[in-house]
């Protein structure tokens, strides 16, 4: 097998670029091709991410997936697209990584990866965060036992847009709201670092279009701890994560996400601060590791398996159920 690695996106839009640009500073990868709903669109993206002729574009979503020279799709299309666009690309016999929210609900993540294991082809959600040098030095400071046992996790993550209501922020027809969007980010790390979720119980403001506008949520964990997180598209959060144990905190600095730096305080005061750069815009990571998964023949990756896919989906199924936010994917 080549040691270069040739990726297809689906998608034109801010997170496709952005991915376009992490794949810049990736060993072994080479952006291919990209696919739009348009040729215009398409050509317009080939033509900013690569020299004349380099990138290929593609018209339709269908004929990147089928392209001949792609190995693995990035899908970063709107969150209820999801289900079908990977499930595309899998029959076409592409692994793929999945942007976050994976999909709408978990019903459809759950046959997207009974059909990457029944064809046994590589899927992961593009949880980019788990795979930080910000996140692997928190897991290093809790394994250590230099805090104690951890007991909590408090993280938050939220912006004011100012999008108007056809936003895909606040389009309920394209998935908006703050939980899919951002609530992800605090979900999805809270229970990387405390374990699944036995209990959930969380409160929202609804806005005018029907979606949750900021929303809290508190985490009972099954191996003990709690955690406390919240998202909001009206206000400018802190950003920051802090897990705490027995002998102090550990914290991910602004913006928690994407932590260049992770500062240690003990019980007595004492303090330091570990600067925890990444690579490029911080997307590099997830793509080394998903290019790894797939140059080994896996069909998952265990920094962010198919089981802590569904059960993430799940726990947000339960939390829209309680905050009264549905989709037209929940019929």
């Amino acid at each position: 097998m080549s040691d270069t690695v040739r990726w297809g996106i689906l998608g034109t839009g801010r997170i496709a670029k952005a991915f376009a640009n992490a794949l810049k500073d990736t060993p072994g990868a080479v952006l291919a091709g990209v696919g739009s709903r348009t040729q215009d669109s398409a050509q317009a993206f080939a033509d900013e991410f690569g020299k004349e002729g380099t990138i290929r574009a593609y018209g339709t979503y269908e004929a990147l997936v089928h392209a001949g020279d792609i190995d693995l799709v990035y899908v970063g299309t709107p969150h209820p697209m999801h289900y079908e666009n990977v499930r595309m690309a899998l029959e076409a016999g592409k692994g793929v990584l999945c942007e976050k929210a994976f999909t709408v609900n978990r019903a459809e993540a759950e046959q997207l990866v009974a059909l990457a294991r029944e064809k046994k082809l590589f899927l992961m959600e593009a949880m980019w965060t788990r795979y930080l040098p910000g996140l692997a030095e928190v897991r290093r400071v809790v394994d250590s036992g230099e805090i104690g046992k951890v007991s909590q996790v408090i993280a938050d993550l939220g912006f004011t847009s100012p999008a108007g209501p056809e936003h895909r922020l606040f389009n309920p027809e394209l998935g908006g709201g703050a939980l899919l969007d951002i609530g992800i980010y605090p979900l999805s790390i809270a229970v990387a670092l405390l374990g699944p979720v036995d209990m959930v119980v969380a409160q929202a403001d609804i806005g005018a279009t029907g979606v949750d506008e900021q929303t809290s949520f508190v985490l009972k964990h099954r191996g003990g701890g709690m955690s406390s997180c919240s998202c909001s598209l009206r206000a400018h959060l802190p950003n920051e994560l802090t897990i705490a144990g027995e002998r102090g905190h550990v914290r991910m600095n602004t913006k928690f996400h994407h932590a260049r730096t992770v500062t240690v305080t003990r019980a007595d005061g004492v303090a330091r601060t570990v600067p925890t750069p990444y690579l490029g815009n911080g997307y590099v990571h997830e793509a080394i590791e998903a290019q790894r998964c797939w140059q080994a023949g896996l069909i998952e990756s265990s920094g962010m398996t198919h089981e802590d896919t569904l059960a993430l989906m799940g726990v947000m199924d339960e939390i829209r159920r309680q905050i009264g936010v549905r989709y037209a994917a929940d019929q």
